[in-house]
């Protein structure tokens, strides 16, 4: 007789929330395996069962008592509410079986059986908060280091997601709570709309919907799960909703669509259109420099570059790529462009801006070494992923350094004398611009 192994997901805990699959998983199997709340919840299906309790902290030893009933050939029903497969018992499972040299090839079979998980239970008591874009982010740091913790929930406060809290605090684990709200808050308006749920569709459940700035205070623990809203979340009569977008379309939720928008197509500011409704911007906006763009589009200078190269209606701006493996070659070719204007961006911000001569660079290894009796300045040149000529005729004439994350790390620039460019050093940047860039290797 081959050994099975049910992962079983049942949702928030009621019975009426179960799929029909897990509980027929939970009836099939010889043995029930979980955790003693967790066996609580389902005990009205273990008549007849063998059950095995474990603590919260026995989490493998779970799982190796599942494989251990699976080797004498008994079904096993692994339970966990929610889903199983997100922060449950799916993960650790697989790897336990994987370590023992088990493979889905072995006699003993895995099934994950799915359930509604807390992060929908909970949206589904406070009204919509999940119609776009949201994640995840568990603050237990009991098995993640915090500055991981950290740098993710910094990543999704910076991107605007809704974001569902897991594990938020605990009788020992009482700031990490606090550090949340604390990061949040840098992205986020103080009365962004945030959900408390403990217990959902369980005997004590409780709700609470507070702003973000209140969040901490509020009363939450292990069995609390707490959504976070982005900047277009709201709540009326009692409801926390995200809008979907269609205000961004339909001049109302059953009125036409706006100008330039089109039923059933991308947005005018789509992946396709975004690029050039930025050229329209820069065109309708003389005198706006390209970082005050990128700000204003909420993207990187790197992808205003390539958006600006990729048409010629931007106005008075003009920009190409530089051709690939031609990092070297503009600045052996800059030598020629007079005394120039160097800008260094560091990662914190601070811009550096000097006064240089080409014949000044020495490329050592991974730098670009500029020495000058009244400075040294070192440009980590192993980071430059590409490079665009960037040209606003009569005004600016130069090349843009960017990392792969499309940020500035390098900027080079023509200068003028008694207000005017020298001929012969505009001649020589055109001409290199013609040799060197993506565009000119295309045609």
């Amino acid at each position: 007789m081959n050994g099975k192994i049910y992962l079983v997901g049942f949702g928030p805990g009621a019975e009426e929330h179960m799929s029909f699959r897990a509980k027929a998983a939970i009836v099939e199997a010889d043995v029930v395996i979980g955790y003693s709340t967790y066996i609580k919840l389902v005990k009205d299906l273990l008549d007849g069962k063998e059950v095995v309790r474990k603590g919260m902290t026995e989490e493998i030893d779970r799982c190796i008592e599942a494989y251990e009933q699976a080797k004498l050939g008994k079904k096993v029903a692994l339970i966990s509410s929610g889903d199983i497969g997100v922060y449950g018992m799916a993960g650790p499972t697989y790897e336990v079986l994987l370590q023992a040299g088990w493979t889905p090839a072995s006699e003993i079979t895995v099934e994950v059986i799915p359930g509604s998980t807390a992060l929908s239970a909970c949206a589904s008591l406070v009204g919509a908060p999940l119609t776009h874009d949201f994640g995840s982010i568990s603050l237990s740091d009991l098995l993640t280091p915090w500055p991981v913790i950290a740098r993710r929930l910094e990543a999704a406060a910076a991107a605007d997601f809704v974001l569902a809290l897991y594990n938020p605090k605990s009788g020992r684990r009482t700031q990490q709570i606090v550090e949340a709200q604390r990061i949040f808050l840098q992205y986020r308006a103080p009365e962004t709309p945030v959900a408390i749920v403990k217990s959902a569709y369980r005997r004590r459940q409780d709700i609470q919907i507070v702003r973000l700035d209140a969040m901490s205070d509020c009363d939450i623990g292990m069995l609390t799960t707490v959504l976070i809203g982005n900047s277009s979340t709201y709540v009326q009569a009692g409801l926390m909703i995200t809008p979907r977008g269609y205000a961004n379309k339909y001049e109302s939720l059953t009125g036409a669509t706006k100008a330039g928008e089109e039923a059933g197509r991308s947005l005018s500011m789509g992946l396709m259109g975004w690029e050039t409704c930025l050229r329209h911007y820069l065109a309708a906006n003389a005198g706006i420099n390209l970082d005050k763009a990128a700000e204003y589009f909420g993207m990187s200078l790197g992808a205003v570059l390539a958006a600006v190269a990729a048409g010629d209606d931007a106005g008075e701006y003009k920009v190409a790529q530089l051709a690939d493996n031609a990092l070297n070659a503009v600045l052996d070719a800059s030598v020629n462009w007079g005394k120039l204007r160097g800008i260094l961006r560091a990662e914190a911000g601070a811009v550096t801006e000097l006064f240089l001569q080409a014949q000044d660079f020495k490329l050592r290894g991974d730098w670009l070494n500029i020495e000058t009796e009244a400075f040294h300045l070192h440009v980590n040149w192993s980071k430059v992923a590409t490079a665009y000529f960037v040209k606003r005729e009569q005004r600016n004439y130069g090349v843009q350094f960017v990392d792969l994350r499309g940020r500035l790390l390098f900027r080079l620039s023509l200068m003028k004398t008694d207000g005017e460019f020298n001929p012969d050093e505009l001649t020589s940047y055109h001409q290199t611009w013609n040799d060197l860039s993506l565009e000119q290797q295309h045609d």
